[in-house]
């Protein structure tokens, strides 16, 4: 009985707090809304509660805060996720979703669509394209090159396309309008979750979903999978056909949410290693830790860009100035291992 309210006080306490979270999150801003009237909006919206509300205040938390809360939620549980996937398969805690080069290629479908002046929605397209397609193309250099270990031909082979594709954002940066595209383009590749809307949420909740689906009922085998391609083997996984069905599934859920908010580093770096000092290396448990701790550190963060400062703060700069410092001391501490 005391363990099963261990338990239940362990599963709890985090929901509560990520709840809390989302509330002061949708009442603070340059429009402070109380919490109480941030409780009464949301039931008279959500459940049909009678109860009165300042239509501006209403307006702000419903079609302003909320959208990006959603989406801080949704992209920051997905980045995480993708980074423990990723850090399982590859045996390093120094992986993120960006090691097979999905967010430049993310990155590079939305600087095109930028540069060719296509809708929103169009642009999203091209973004969530070029995350999958950069992901193929790893794996087909990793299939042609064949070396004997099939971890270091993928990091290595995503590495040199992150590089040329970097590359051609680059080129486009300097073919770009300098007075309406390129600042259109540096703004996305830093990441911001202001122009989200809910239906972009509930377009990459499908996407999302289905990427998630696999490492939730496979993520025994991820255990197993991080012991070696030899001992995964030995134990019975069939790891050819495994290690690209998890990768496929990590980089969906990383393209799908990049297409919506930009490029946002670290998070898939830095969540998933905290996930793990929380609740140890077992898959089971730190898939949805990590999904969790993601949640709420994106709407933290997102939190900070939109209070900190006159002007909206890019994600991208608040999850470098904290996830730079923290791979430095991953690295000093790599000697310790990391399981």
């Amino acid at each position: 009985m005391r363990r099963r309210a261990w338990v239940l006080s362990r599963t709890l306490l985090p929901v509560a707090a990520l709840a809390l979270l989302v509330l002061v999150s949708l009442a603070s801003g340059k429009f402070p809304v109380p919490v109480a009237e941030v409780f009464a909006i949301l039931a008279r919206k959500l459940v049909g509660v009678a109860a009165q509300a300042d239509p501006a205040a209403q307006a702000v938390v419903l079609q302003v805060r909320l959208p990006r809360v959603a989406a801080a939620l949704v992209v920051g549980a997905a980045l995480s996720a993708a980074g423990a996937t990723y850090q399982g398969l590859f045996r390093n805690p120094l992986v993120s979703p960006d090691i097979l080069g999905v967010s430049a290629g993310a990155g590079l479908g939305a600087v095109l669509g930028i540069f060719l002046s296509l809708p929103v929605l169009a642009i999203q397209g091209f973004a969530f394209a070029g995350g999958l397609g950069a992901v193929a193309v790893v794996y087909a250099v990793g299939a042609l090159v064949r070396r004997h270990d099939p971890v270091l031909t993928l990091v290595l082979a995503g590495v040199a396309v992150g590089a040329v594709l970097g590359s051609a954002i680059s080129l486009l940066k300097v073919l770009a309008d300098p007075y309406n595209q390129l600042p259109a383009i540096t703004y996305w590749l830093l990441g911001s979750l202001s122009a989200v809307t809910l239906s972009d949420v509930g377009a990459i909740l499908p996407a999302i979903g289905l990427g998630l689906l696999p490492l939730v009922l496979l993520r025994w085998r991820m255990n197993l999978m991080s012991l070696g391609e030899e001992e995964a083997r030995a134990l019975g996984v069939e790891t050819r056909w495994l290690r690209p069905l998890f990768v496929a599934a990590a980089t969906l859920v990383t393209a799908a949410a990049v297409s919506v908010t930009g490029v946002i580093g670290w998070i898939g770096l830095i969540v998933p290693h905290v996930a793990r000092g929380l609740v140890g290396p077992d898959f089971r448990r730190l898939l949805p830790a990590s999904a969790l701790l993601g949640a709420g550190y994106l709407t933290a963060v997102d939190l900070v860009a939109r209070t900190i400062a006159p002007i909206e703060v890019p994600l991208g700069i608040l999850t470098a100035l904290v996830g730079a410092p923290f791979f430095l001391w991953l690295l000093a501490a790599g000697r310790r291992g990391w399981a």
